[in-house]
């Protein structure tokens, strides 16, 4: 289970601008396309070591401690607000979750062991059956 995480509106910067792509006479006058931005290093809705996980993780979408996502692909501004708070949140949501508990090896049943080889015998005889005996 994800722990409820919530960042405060303060923290958040938006910016607006033309969209490109489709909307007729509308896309030249409306700032359609939406640029969200939060730094992660400076935020309070993280503790320190949820912080430096996400730090290290979204280390490759971040503009020096900024994580930025842009959504230009719906005519409506609104719209389009929803679809950057929503990848923001999946991003931010992957980066601080736990990671994933190790694998413990294991070693193949004897059992299983038995089944792959009589099924390797059987597929053997299958194949030697099928071949041309030479006089």
């Amino acid at each position: 289970m994800r722990p409820h995480l919530a960042i405060p509106a303060g923290e958040l910067r938006w910016r607006f601008s033309h969209s490109g792509g489709p909307g007729g006479q509308g896309v030249n006058t409306s700032d359609s396309r939406v640029e969200l931005s939060w730094d992660v290093a400076a935020t309070t809705a993280l503790s320190p070591v949820l912080k430096e996980r996400a730090l290290q993780r979204l280390g490759s979408r971040l503009a020096g401690t900024t994580l930025t996502v842009t959504a230009s692909e719906f005519r409506s501004q609104l719209r389009n607000r929803e679809a950057a708070a929503a990848r923001l949140a999946k991003l931010v949501g992957e980066a601080v979750a736990a990671p994933p508990r190790r694998r413990r090896p294991t070693r193949p049943t004897a059992a299983a062991v038995e089944r792959r080889l009589s099924a390797k015998k059987h597929r053997s005889d299958i194949k030697r059956a099928r071949r041309v005996v030479a006089d």
